[in-house]
């Protein structure tokens, strides 16, 4: 009974440290000469929950290949997530075609507000306190490369004090006093 169960069980295991959430499947149809070919398309975000997160589509004749296509893809695409905190460092507008994601830190116990696809890629991500807003369409393949465009444009205080060759509290400084 036990390696029964190990048999069925093997497939939803998590492997790597990551775990996925598939955020569409669509059936494609190609019209040739013969007739209709239908594919399956999966669009998978993949994440550890700790700041990587990766998207991945894939096109397969059958939806299994097509899943274990777009983890492949998600897996060799994955980012790492500046967080501070349980959010994020500032705000940022991510864009995907017409796709575009507003991306707002929130203060710890807010959650996780957003809807669709840009939640399923923030909670892979590990973040836990945000405010998103998309803007201009609902499309799931957009929507979800607009978050990942964002969010991979993201940096902390840390980050931009090494670009610019200063020191924290300098930037922090800075900013404070045009901001008061």
């Amino acid at each position: 009974m036990a390696r029964r169960d190990d048999k069925f069980n093997k497939d939803r295991e998590v492997k790597d440290g990551f775990d996925k959430v598939t955020i569409s499947m669509n059936r494609v149809t190609k019209v040739v000469k013969g007739g209709r070919t239908m594919r399956q398309a999966a669009l998978i975000v993949v994440g550890d929950k700790n700041g990587q997160v990766g998207l991945g589509m894939g096109k397969a004749a059958e939806a299994t290949d097509a899943i274990e296509k777009a983890t492949t893809a998600a897996k060799n695409s994955l980012i790492k997530v500046p967080m501070v905190g349980t959010t994020i460092p500032h705000q940022i507008t991510g864009v995907f075609g017409r796709g575009k994601v507003l991306l707002m830190p929130a203060e710890a116990g807010t959650g996780v507000i957003a809807g669709g696809p840009v939640r399923a890629v923030l909670e892979m991500a590990g973040i836990q306190d945000i405010r998103t807003k998309a803007i201009g369409t609902n499309n799931p393949i957009n929507c979800a490369k607009a978050t990942m465009n964002g969010l991979s444009r993201l940096m902390t205080a840390e980050q931009i004090a090494a670009l610019r060759g200063k020191t924290v509290e300098e930037i922090l400084g800075k900013e404070a006093k045009n901001n008061g």
